[in-house]
């Protein structure tokens, strides 16, 4: 990769870059910090089996003794836990440590699945020079980003204030106090590339905490402030401004890349938040360029090298303008944030190609993501044994093809069809290459078209996706017998709850059952192991039989919004119960009285600088928009205004910043969209699993129809209960015996139908409603 970390998506820190670049030049004078284009690639590091405990048990077995870190739970940890390093999990024991002894905290953030976050572990941490240095005069801290959003987002807020630029590993220096006075991302070993040496870096660290703590001290204490005044988000007694959707849609439309989708230049992510507000903001203002920037992105991406063509699911980003390229990571939050786009594409557009991506994304999790006891996991890693050479390592090494080892696979007939269609090359096809990784390889994206293919080869396009389809399933099963990347398998309450909801959405779309089975296993195993009924809070993270770590907003907000899809999906009114049960423990722990909105953690953990909320959305949605979304939707559902006027402190609380930087937070514009416009209502009184039932609950969910909420009447005990929480049902019934739908608009309903067609007109006419 062109890049020496897995790069973070920039946020609006640009204003404190030139307040704290005099920091930086007088903390480490004698090394340099300028970044090179074209590195050489370094070292992948040892192998690593498919789990961390298999790994884990291979080092024990071969003798080699572990540090503090095989006490841990997190793999990313777990993979340190044989350095030659005396790291410490953050927590009491380190902090009172460096405060004892007056030492430097070394801080390295990182992330189980990162390819440089191996590079660095393989080139630094695993060498006795590096550890002797460390462990004399550092106190040397592992922590999982992860596990910890929190402690991750302050001190990547202070990398990227301090070099204009971030990603993992996230490499900071501390003081005692724990505050940033230097940092960086990945080192190499020795100086080059415009890079200081790691151990030189730790050797000048050194000598300016002993020559100058006084202006260490100083410039840590700057900095921290500035973080601090960045976090703060100033109350408002105003809505944002009515026009902010379309400031928004404008300046996207400049960024957009009209050849390859996406927005921006390379490296490119994709970045689902958008796309749903775009889509919202043409549901409501009719554009057509915001549904054209939707649908064209995921078609480019959906043909692009950052999609797995053979099993399905994305990648984490692209290091070139055309999708070709990704850097190999696959992120549970990717698959269901994009499985989501896609399966809204096909609403809008009708393509069937859109419903066959989102399927590949969900079966792939299925598959390959979800434990026996039906949590999900929480991705695959990067890199993975070569599999010529299973003792070296490679980034994409499980899914890069040779044009031999296809021809080998499929036969020459077989591979010329699928060669063509999938840009394979006998010298490889990788046209962003800068460190040598891939030289004869390929990387499957679509070169060209069905419809090209089978004209090229004079084929009929039936015949021409038989042989392909074929040809895929071949490859597939002959893939599965490499060595695989390296899973992580813990279990993320935050990162479930948009599987959930991603899985709930795709059951309703696409008719799937499975789906809607996965989602419902997935929230029980949630409540069975991440939920203390006594208190009514959640943990974050579920691994080796042991829940632990206080939950953030996003693990609450997530998983209301995933318990809410389910219900719609289900009907089962405990899975709306226990969404509110949770919304309200949310506003408990996290909510703020007086500026509005939430907070992203609880306040309870005194060593995390700041308590902050969330400015600028990336690849996962903030907590505090889908917070809003959920009190729209529960509003709507319940009739409880409440609800309405708490979901209007949220956008209260962040119109100064929208309106400074409209694009930064997509997914709380589309929330802005939806509490602009009327709630819609739609009840389906008939029998579960009828029929009649299904055809009109078919037709419902193949519109793209955002604000709406979805109801089963079944005329029996569920309605009664269900009437007590929305006193709407009450009167609502099948007409003449049959499955009817109640179309309705602010609680106004049109006249009950239960002719398909009618309910599709109907559901047209609310969803023009201004």
């Amino acid at each position: 990769m062109a890049s020496k970390s897995c790069p973070a998506s920039k946020g609006p820190l640009a204003y404190l870059l030139a307040a704290v670049a005099l920091c930086v030049l007088l903390i480490i004078p004698a090394v340099s910090v300028a970044r090179a284009a074209n590195p050489k690639a370094a070292s992948p590091g040892t192998p690593q089996a498919h789990t961390i405990d298999a790994f884990v048990a291979g080092q024990l077995a071969q003798g080699k003794k572990p540090n503090r870190l095989i006490k841990e739970k997190s793999p990313y940890l777990l993979q340190h836990a044989f350095n030659p390093i005396d790291w410490y999990p953050w927590g009491p024991e380190a902090l009172a440590k460096a405060k004892r002894e007056n030492k430097p905290i070394f801080l390295s953030i990182g992330y189980s699945t990162c390819h440089w976050c191996h590079v660095m572990a393989a080139e630094s941490f695993s060498d006795p020079a590096v550890g002797a240095i460390l462990n004399q005069y550092f106190v040397a801290i592992k922590l999982d980003r992860e596990e910890r959003p929190d402690l991750d987002r302050v001190y990547m807020a202070a990398t990227q204030a301090l070099t204009g630029s971030g990603g993992w590993p996230n490499s900071v220096f501390l003081t005692p106090d724990l505050q940033p006075f230097y940092a960086g991302t990945y080192f190499p070993p020795k100086s080059r590339w415009g890079l200081p040496g790691f151990s030189d870096l730790l050797l000048a660290v050194r000598n300016k905490w002993e020559q100058d703590p006084k202006g260490v001290s100083k410039a840590a204490g700057e900095i921290t402030r500035l973080l601090k005044n960045h976090a703060a988000l100033p109350a408002s007694s105003k809505m944002p401004p009515d026009d902010l959707p379309a400031e928004a849609s404008k300046q996207l439309a400049t960024a957009f890349d009209r050849a390859y989708g996406g927005f921006g230049m390379a490296p490119k992510f994709p970045r689902p938040v958008v796309l749903y507000f775009l889509l919202r903001n043409y549901h409501y203002q009719g554009n057509q360029n915001d549904r054209e920037m939707v649908l064209v992105t995921l078609k480019k991406m959906a043909a692009g090298g950052i999609h797995d063509h053979l099993g399905g699911g994305f990648h984490r980003y692209s290091v070139d303008e055309q999708w070709r390229v990704p850097h190999f990571e696959k992120m549970l939050y990717d698959q269901a944030a994009l499985a989501v786009a896609y399966l809204e594409a096909f609403q809008v557009s009708g393509d069937p190609a859109f419903a066959r991506v989102a399927r590949g994304i969900l079966d792939y999790v299925l598959r390959d993501l979800t434990g026996p006891d039906g949590g999900f996991y929480s991705a695959e890693d990067a890199d993975s044994p070569l599999p010529e050479d299973p003792k070296r390592h490679g980034e994409g090494a499980f899914y890069l093809w040779s044009h031999q080892e296809l021809r080998d696979a499929l036969g020459k007939e077989t591979a010329a069809v699928f060669t063509y269609r999938y840009g394979v090359e006998q010298k490889g096809n990788v046209l962003h290459d800068p460190h040598g990784e891939f030289k004869g390889k390929n990387i499957l994206y679509e070169a060209h078209s069905l419809a090209q293919t089978a004209k090229h080869f004079g084929l009929g396009p039936e015949k021409t996706a038989a042989i392909l389809a074929g040809a895929r399933q071949k490859l597939l099963e002959l893939r599965s017998r490499r060595p695989r990347s390296q899973l992580d398998d813990k279990v993320l309450t935050a990162w479930n709850g948009l599987m959930i909801s991603a899985m709930a959405r795709g059951y309703q779309v696409l008719g799937d059952a499975r789906y809607l089975a996965a989602a419902r296993r997935a929230a029980a195993f949630i409540k069975d192991k991440l939920y203390d009924p006594k208190t009514g809070e959640l943990s974050r993270r579920f691994r080796q039989g042991q829940a632990g770590l206080a939950a953030h907003l996003d693990d609450y907000a997530y998983l209301v919004r995933g318990l809410l899809d389910l219900f719609e999906a289900s009907q089962q009114i405990a899975r709306l119960n226990w969404a509110r049960q949770l919304n309200a423990t949310q506003t408990k722990l996290f909510g703020d009285p007086k500026g509005g909105g939430y907070y992203s953690t609880a306040g309870r953990d005194q060593t995390v600088l700041t308590r902050g909320k969330e400015k600028f959305e990336s690849a996962r949605p903030s907590g505090n928009a889908v917070a809003a979304l959920n009190l729209l939707r529960l509003a709507n559902l319940t009739q409880d205004d409440a609800m309405r006027k708490r979901a209007e402190t949220v956008f209260k609380a962040y119109a100064g910043h929208l309106k400074r930087h409209p694009t930064s937070m997509p997914l709380m514009l589309a929330a802005l969209l939806n509490w602009q416009h009327p709630y819609k209502q739609v009840v389906i009184a008939g029998r579960p699993g009828a029929d009649d039932t299904r055809r009109l609950l078919a037709a419902v969910h193949r519109k793209f129809l955002p604000g709406k909420m979805v109801v089963l009447a079944t005329g029996g005990a569920d309605q009664k209960r269900l009437a007590g929480l929305m006193p709407f049902l009450e009167g609502m019934a099948m007409q003449e015996g049959k499955a009817t739908a109640y179309v309705c608009l602010g609680y106004t309903c049109r006249l009950p139908t239960n002719d398909v067609e009618a309910v599709s007109r109907q559901l047209e006419d609310i969803g023009k409603a201004r």
